[in-house]
């Protein structure tokens, strides 16, 4: 769907494209040609690099801070990663707000413009339909109510991280904070810089939570479509999640864990009042998987018991799929009590939120712990039926809630935004084309089937946003409450505190368990399913509440010895609970079981293993193109000599593979053939996992109707894939020339690192200044190194995997970790990029964690002091 850009460098939907719209809108509002020869002067002049290198955090001797209690030590290695050491909590958060505003201030403040709905402040009338948009769903006001709910232990720790953001802020203003706003005061001159608050860090785990609400995207297309499609073509574009083949996380229930988590625990499973069997076969089935394989935005997270391992103690595994962002999303940092107690016990390292405090994902001294998108359906969208200031609801009038807020434009005039909400959430139509066309020419989904809404009262439609994240929840807690677990019983709290947005968390401990735990507040829908907007007049559609804790899948020491999350299905159909309709579809899943076993058969896992598992660039629909395309010929030397290429490929996705840049265009050209090109009524092309089970099946289907194009001039699959073939080498040919040996994926996807403000500015000088790249990668859509691509929108790389760590619980300091650019968010600092050439090649470097080895690698060291 499109959506007003909320221009954040925050996680990404499955198989949707960064937007670049925000940027483009800065650059045309933001500059005049005057102010680009202004940028070209001062570069000429020497003045931007001094400007630049003004805002360098400093990293040595020792700086006086007014609001700390004693000394804080922030020791950093040569990546520029910092190990805070402090003596009690105030403190260490207080410097860890120090140090992410050292390192990436003008990240922080342009997300709280984002998750405020203020970017119009910072960049004038272009970003307006944005904040109409985020003012409207209103991310500010939920975060608000959530720090008004925080215990005061928790409390403690945002106002802690928000005083030490301000400290640093004390010192540093303008262009001293970052180069950007020495950029922004071009136009903006009168920004000011404003204090940083608790609500401010909360309200990015809102942002965040969009980027991760799963299906919002196919139930507006289901939606768009039903008018030109009929229910039996949308489920068959559609299809339920292949259980007989790919894996799912839990195949069987694990409720009652042991009291004690100990070495000496009982490992075994233990039957729950939730419990099912593992579908027939899927295990099995994954060694023979041939094809079909495909992904879209995502993660990967998969943790091996010592049984398997060559160390016999486990192995954890975890690689976001993100949005590219410049700076990347994550932080790496360490934070330590100097004696670990109950009033300090903090000794936790890992990556972290620019904004926020606390270690998102990483371990401690005793456990570590992996996320992936849970992919369960936490958003439906509710047909209205509005009348003046009313909506309709079971029969009766009810009055629109209501409320009025001013938005602040640089250099223009205030606008007032009116914001209507019903009992189901805000009102989104008259925002996005999307809704309004949903609006417009609106069907339903009711008890399976899709159809124009029956039974309206009188009124106009408009379409309302049910979310679980509009309401205040309990994350803001859950990281702190993960960073200090000791055990799975801790970890357990912790995921149930973790209610928006909801994650797939996998677990180990030092004392050789592994573990898994669906956390989030996931809704018991009524009468509906979720797929398709419901009638909001009627509350039989409305939730019902939200599936307890206690019956949520678990898993602890299952016996195969592995736990393996890919954002595929969580649990076989016999769950008695709905969770969503559009799963990805489980062909990472089944690819990462595969290798596992495989690897295991051949002896003890190490954390090489786990590294390469991560690098591997096999793509599955590759293989069954090759098998499809075995006895096609097209008459023209050219294609027929590629299509022997492919044959014989391996499969692999790497970056100077020439069969790989023809298989990928292939792909993409087959499945526009199909469903676009020449097509009167477009199928939706979103989601590629999605498309490879839709495509593998029409290729044993050849008598489906989709093999038709009239507009195209072709009846059949021989003929579609013959076409096919034919049009992938004269658009490659087109792209790379007409020399095979010259062809490569790597360059054809490869990945621009761009800002996502300044970066996307549209005048060259100042884009020059931020952007890095293009890197060649390899990878793609499909495989388990998952550099996401957009079908039928060129093959540029546009989601990545974030970071990459594989953590060994038998020594922490053997530990590995990696992200995809750099700690800093300053351009031109060292650390900048620093880490991208290794993301690159998919190197993990080393991660200390001890104080031993935390010693051995600082490279600087910087003492915090009481100012008084």
């Amino acid at each position: 769907m499109s959506k007003p850009s909320t221009a954040s460098t925050a996680i990404q939907e499955p198989d949707q494209p960064r937007r670049r719209s925000v940027g483009r809108a800065i650059g045309v509002t933001l500059f005049s040609i005057v102010a680009g020869v202004v940028v070209i002067a001062l570069i000429a002049a020497g003045f931007v690099v001094w400007t630049i290198q003004r805002s360098f955090p400093q990293l040595e001797g020792t700086v006086a801070v007014e609001g700390l209690g004693r000394d804080v030590q922030v020791q950093r290695d040569v990546l520029g990663v910092p190990t805070i050491t402090a003596s009690d909590t105030d403190d260490l958060f207080f410097a860890q707000g120090y140090v992410h505003a050292q390192d990436r201030f003008w990240e922080m403040d342009f997300r709280r413009h984002v998750t405020s709905g203020r970017l119009s402040e910072l960049f004038g009338e272009s970003q307006l339909p944005t904040d109409e948009f985020l003012r409207t769903l209103g991310w500010r006001e939920v975060a608000a109510q959530e720090v008004e709910a925080l215990d005061p232990v928790t409390a403690s720790y945002y106002e802690a991280y928000a005083k030490g953001v301000n400290a640093y802020l004390a010192d540093h203003d303008g262009p001293d904070a970052s180069f950007e706003y020495a950029v922004l005061g071009l136009q903006n001159a009168d920004y000011e810089i404003e204090p940083w608050t608790p609500e401010d860090s909360v309200a990015w785990l809102k942002a965040m939570a969009w980027d991760l609400r799963t299906n919002i995207e196919d139930e507006t297309e289901r939606a768009i479509i039903a008018a030109d499609f009929t229910s039996e073509q949308i489920d068959e574009l559609y299809p339920g999640y292949p259980f007989d083949r790919n894996p799912v996380i839990v195949p069987s229930m694990v409720r009652e864990q042991p009291a004690s988590t100990s070495a000496s625990a009982d490992p075994g499973i233990v039957s729950a009042s939730v419990k099912w069997s593992e579908a027939d076969g899927v295990i099995e089935a994954v060694s023979a998987l041939i094809g079909d394989a495909g992904e879209g935005i995502g993660s990967n997270s998969w943790v091996v018991s010592g049984d398997l391992t060559e160390s016999g103690m486990p192995l954890l595994a975890n690689d976001p799929h993100l949005g590219a962002a410049l700076p990347s999303v994550w932080h790496q940092v360490g934070l330590k009590c100097r004696a670990v107690t109950k009033s300090c016990p903090f000794d936790v390292s890992g990556f972290s939120f620019s904004g926020v405090p606390g270690v998102v994902i990483g371990h401690n001294e005793r456990i570590a712990w992996g996320f992936t998108n849970l992919t369960t359906d936490v958003t439906d969208l509710y047909l209205e039926k509005i009348q003046g200031d009313d909506y309709w609801r079971d029969g009766q009038l009810v009055p629109l809630e209501q409320r009025t807020e001013t938005i602040e434009v640089a250099g223009g005039d205030d606008v007032e935004l009116r914001i209507r909400s019903t009992v189901n959430g805000p009102i989104l139509s008259g925002l996005t084309d999307d809704f309004d066309a949903i609006a417009a020419d609106p069907y339903t989904g009711t008890d399976g089937t899709i159809a124009e809404p029956t039974g309206a009262p009188p009124g106009d439609y408009a379409v309302s946003l049910k979310w679980t994240a509009l309401t205040p929840g309990t994350a803001a807690s859950a990281i702190f409450a993960l960073n200090v677990a000791e055990g799975f019983d801790d970890f357990q709290a912790a995921a149930k505190l973790f209610d928006v947005p909801a994650q797939n968390l996998v677990y180990a401990d030092v004392d050789g368990n592994i573990g898994y735990q669906t956390p989030g507040k996931l809704p018991i829908r009524g009468a509906g399913d979720g797929s398709m907007p419901q009638p909001g007049w009627d509350s039989a559609y409305a939730w019902q509440g939200f599936i307890p804790f206690d019956e949520l899948p678990t898993s602890f020491n299952p016996p195969e010895g592995y736990i393996v999350t890919a954002n595929n299905a969580i649990v076989p159909d016999a769950y008695p609970y709905l969770l969503t309709r559009d799963w990805d579809y489980g062909w990472r899943a089944a690819r990462i079981v595969d290798l596992l076993q495989r690897k295991a058969a051949m002896g003890k896992l190490t954390a090489d293993d786990m590294r390469d598992i991560q690098a591997d660039n096999e793509f599955a629909m590759g293989k069954s193109l090759a098998a499809a395309y075995m006895d096609v010929t097209t008459g023209r030397q050219g294609p027929d000599a590629a299509l022997d290429m492919l044959r014989s490929w391996d499969a692999q996705n790497s970056a100077d593979s020439d069969a790989a840049a023809f298989a990928n265009v292939l792909w993409d050209e087959l499945v526009m053939d199909l469903f676009v090109n020449g097509r009167e009524h477009a199928a939706p092309v979103t989601g590629q996992g999605r498309l490879f089970l839709v495509v593998g099946g029409l290729l044993d289907d050849p008598d489906s109707e989709w093999w038709t194009n009239s507009e195209l001039g072709v009846s059949g699959q021989a003929e579609m894939l013959e076409y096919a073939a034919n049009e992938a080498y004269d658009r490659l040919v087109a792209l790379q020339g007409d020399n095979p040996s010259k062809w490569n994926w790597g360059s054809l996807h490869a990945l621009a690192l761009t800002s996502d403000t300044f970066g996307s500015s549209g005048i060259a000088p100042i884009e020059m200044l931020f952007n890095r790249g293009p890197y060649p990668v390899g990878g793609g859509s499909s495989v388990v190194d998952a550099t996401g691509w957009q079908i039928g929108d060129g093959f540029e790389t546009i989601t990545v995997p974030s970071m990459r760590m594989v953590v060994d619980l038998s020594d922490f300091d053997a530990s590995r970790w990696n992200h995809l650019t750099g700690t800093s968010g300053h351009t031109y600092h060292p650390n900048y990029v620093d880490q991208t050439p290794a993301w690159q090649r998919v190197e993990l470097t080393p991660w200390p964690f001890t104080r031993a080895a935390v010693a051995a690698a600082t490279t600087h060291t910087l003492t915090l002091v009481p100012a008084s």
